[in-house]
């Protein structure tokens, strides 16, 4: 059986064999041709049943005078059998039939089933006559789930008879689809039929029915069949495709050797330049990416992009484009993969909310904490999603808005002015900058952003996630510190005493550490037992007695931080793991789908699992339960005139400047990486309409004292991983093709709404230990830096020549400008990472 692949029952037929790529003998191609010019052909035959089909071919052979009526009635007769399908079972079956069925093989009463009618009819051993109507078998086939919607089917009845002396041979092709009842392995509406049926001779009708097949499964010849008038046109398709044909040395190449099928399949745009019918691309979704990854790097060519000439032109078309879809995108996101997506983020979200905040808090004495990174976030990005022209983007804290915010603060303490009336006024006119963009179109000069570029600042924000939850791991060595003096020799010293304030009452050898924070493995000989008036006492009870702990152990936790490494790389490898577990070979699809879609929530509900279950006091995340402001000295509206000289409000618009860029570079940079090409996206970008929104809020988060937000270009990039559609159906051996991105809001709005009721959900929330969470920031950072080129060139500058991967780009650029092309975005990164460590960091988007 084919539909892409070819497939073969096993000997003993037991199972079908893996799905591979067929090997055509190429003579059976040229018997073929001769078949076509010889045989009967009947095109657009009106039928009803097989056996009217199978009298009007033998009609037509008779009145041609190449067979004798006599052979008539016996042709029809071997036709006219029910074959014996092979049919697909589950793997419950298969066990119940091993447990029934001692019985395997060819032994003397095992049955041995045979390939069905599509792969040869050469021991037709049911001696029963073909069913008009499909029978129960072929209506619960489990292969019928491999067969994509609207498929037909193409029957190759190839076989040996004794009593013909001459090979019979016609290709039909009906009118329209109809049924067959039981000719076909799964119930399907048939089009096309080849027969072929002679004398004995050998193996030459398997392999010419095998060319056959493989012929229908082309898509260029389908088309010719489809289309074709005359003999001679089918010919003609024979010879196209002969044309296309690799021949493989005999002596080179093992013919019993089975080849697998390609992970990327060629376009048929490369076989079909000039035909106007090829309208859709073909093959998996990872070949199309990859023809788009070698394209310039503006997302488009279209009206995007294109400048209008007037105020606001580009604005309106935005408008005008994204009004038609408002309603699907709500009604596209009722899906389940749509759940995993906003639990994914929202985890994401949450973390950066509070890694931001904390350093915000640091950096402003409080005046912006993790409660007004909680209320912002949720704020910004619920506007955001609901009115841009972008949805699938993320809105959140950046780290050179957090360098410009350090560097404010640190400005106005030195020059006595007030940080927050300030920061107003800044934020009043980068929202003025704001709109002028908008208004002159300045948007379209993304177009002229290159590969070097996006690649540059994508890896640039990818290793910073990385680079921070390596740090914050770190750190915990600091929290909890470990003892580096530890020696096995002074095992016997290793406790910790409670030294009563009362004189007379200092117990010394108590085995303190067995009931607090030591190692409980340690052995209890070691230990001294206290006086049985303590024999209960804790360390909180010795605390509330006014006594104090002695001892090394006192405060040696090495556990927390071990755990928490092993919570931390735990939650990494198994997020990894479990995305991956979409292409593995294990369960069925469905299943296979389902825990690729909830990857990283399961990671991180099997490491909360594992952290509650060993009862250590790991960092856990800490949410904020009062609406009030971080700093008290603060109120949630700031007022714009009174603290600050009046001065102050035309000398913000110096400061203004650098962070309108720093906000537009940021913005468009991760706008232009979203809406590239190869996610395929349906709905169409809206560059101006989401400027608009981002300076809109400048206005809100100003006023208000809450953090300033712009597109985070990682956390939107996982967004869009996890929308991610494939292809339901698949033929066996062929990749699911990558259809596109759910396109929606309610994934982002869901985000926000939930980041908004997270003030109050801390009695769950402060279940998550941090260390899991790190591991989310660090796989969220490998996965945006895996996904770019750079990462691919740099990989070819550590590999053998002989080691690289057949890339598009090594056939028609020398290596040594690839490597050198690398050296210079790499020494670009590496100075934009100096930037950033510095107080310069504030003509980071300059530099970019």
């Amino acid at each position: 059986r084919w539909i892409k692949f070819e497939e073969k029952v096993e000997d003993g037929g037991e199972r079908w064999s893996t799905p591979h790529v067929p090997a055509l003998p190429l003579h059976s191609l040229f018997q073929l041709r001769t078949c076509l010019q010889k045989g009967v052909m009947l095109l657009d035959l009106d039928a009803t049943s097989f056996k009217e089909i199978i009298d009007k071919a033998l009609s037509g052979q008779i009145e041609e005078a190449e067979l004798q009526p006599a052979l008539r009635e016996r042709l029809a007769a071997l036709l006219l059998l029910q074959p014996h399908h092979q049919t697909t079972k589950s793997l419950l079956q298969l066990l119940a039939e091993l447990g029934l069925s001692p019985c395997k093989g060819r032994k003397p009463g095992c049955s041995i089933r045979h390939p069905p009618v599509a792969s040869t009819l050469g021991q037709p051993e049911p001696r029963t006559q073909l069913s008009k109507t499909p029978l129960r078998e072929q209506l619960r086939n489990r292969f019928q789930k491999k067969v994509p919607p609207g498929a037909e089917a193409a029957h190759v009845a190839v076989g040996e008879a004794e009593f013909l002396e001459k090979p019979f041979t016609a290709f039909i092709r009906l009118r329209r689809g109809v049924s067959l009842g039981s000719l076909a392995e799964v119930s399907l509406p048939s089009r096309f039929l080849f027969i072929l049926l002679g004398p004995p001779r050998a193996k030459a009708y398997k392999e010419v029915g095998r060319a056959m097949a493989t012929l229908l499964t082309d898509e260029l010849f389908q088309r010719v069949a489809r289309q074709a008038e005359h003999r001679e046109d089918l010919i003609t398709g024979i010879e196209a495709f002969l044309d296309e044909v690799i021949v493989l040395p005999p002596g080179k190449w093992d013919p019993s050797a089975r080849i697998p099928p390609p992970s990327r399949l060629p376009s048929l745009r490369r076989r079909t330049a000039m035909d106007p019918l090829d309208q859709q691309p073909y093959g998996n979704g990872a070949m199309t990416a990859a023809g788009d990854r070698a394209s310039p790097g503006h997302p488009c060519s279209g009206e995007e992009l294109e400048r209008t000439g007037r105020l606001f032109g580009g604005l309106l078309r935005d408008i005008q484009r994204k009004a038609p879809w408002y309603g699907s995108d709500f009604s596209d996101a009722l899906h389940p993969q749509c759940l995993s997506a906003v639990l994914y983020i929202y985890l994401a979200t949450v973390t950066n909310a509070i890694t931001f905040g904390g350093m915000l808090g640091d950096a402003t004495a409080n005046m912006q904490g993790v409660l007004e990174s909680f209320l912002g976030t949720a704020f910004a990005g619920f506007i955001f999603c609901l009115f841009s022209g972008q949805p699938l983007t993320i809105l959140s804290s950046t780290g050179p808005v957090l360098v410009f915010e350090r560097l404010l603060f640190s400005f106005s303490q030195d020059h006595s002015l007030d940080y927050l009336e300030f920061r107003l006024w800044i934020g009043l006119w980068v929202a003025f900058f704001g709109v002028v963009l908008v208004a002159t179109e300045a948007s379209h000069l993304v177009r002229y952003f290159t590969r070097f570029t996006e690649e540059g600042f994508c890896a640039l924000i990818s290793l910073i996630f990385i680079y921070d939850s390596l740090k914050k791991m770190l750190s915990l060595a600091d929290a909890f510190p470990i003892n580096w003096q530890y020696r096995l020799d002074n095992v016997t010293s290793y406790s910790c005493t409670c030294n009563l304030s009362s004189p007379g009452r200092r117990v010394r050898g108590w085995g303190g550490p067995k009931v607090s924070m030591c190692d409980p493995t340690s052995p209890p000989a070691l230990f001294l037992q206290p006086p049985t008036t303590l024999a209960g006492l804790s360390r909180t009870q010795c605390l509330n007695r006014g006594g104090h702990l002695l001892g090394t152990s006192c405060q040696y936790v090495p556990d927390v931080t071990l755990i928490s490494f092993l919570l931390f790389g735990g939650t990494f490898l198994s997020c990894t793991a479990l995305k991956h577990f979409r292409s593995s070979r294990y369960f069925p699809v469905g299943v296979r789908k389902l825990v690729s879609d909830f990857a990283v929530i399961l990671a991180i509900l099997a490491s909360c699992v594992i952290d509650a279950v060993l009862g250590l006091e790991t960092p856990k995340l800490l949410v904020p339960s009062e609406l009030k402001p971080t700093n008290p000295a603060r109120g949630w509206i700031v007022f714009p005139f009174g603290a600050n000289p009046w001065w102050v409000c035309l000398v913000s618009a110096v400061p203004a400047v650098l962070v309108t860029i720093l906000i537009f570079m940021d913005q468009q940079i991760t706008a232009v990486i979203l809406n590239r090409r190869e996610y395929k996206l349906q709905k169409g970008a809206g560059f101006h309409l989401d400027l608009l929104c981002v300076s809109l809020l400048m206005v809100v988060t100003s006023v208000t004292g809450l953090p300033w937000y712009v597109s985070a270009t990682v956390i939107s990039l996982a967004h869009m991983e996890s929308l991610r559609k494939e292809s339901a159906t698949s033929a066996p051996g062929e990749h699911p093709e990558f259809l596109g991105i759910r396109e929606q809001r309610l994934t982002g709005l869901a985000v926000f709404i939930l980041m908004g009721v997270s003030i109050f959900m801390a009695p769950v929330l402060k279940h998550i230990p941090m260390p899991v969470l790190y591991g989310v920031f660090l796989h969220m950072g490998v996965a945006a830096l895996n996904s770019i080129q750079l990462m691919d060139r740099v990989r070819l500058l550590l590999m053998p020549a002989k080691h690289q991967p057949d890339l598009a780009y090594l056939r028609h650029v020398p290596l040594r400008r690839v490597h050198l092309f690398t050296v210079i975005q790499l020494l670009c990164l590496a100075l934009l990472w100096v930037l950033k460590s510095t107080m310069a960091a504030i003509i980071f988007p300059v530099m970019v």
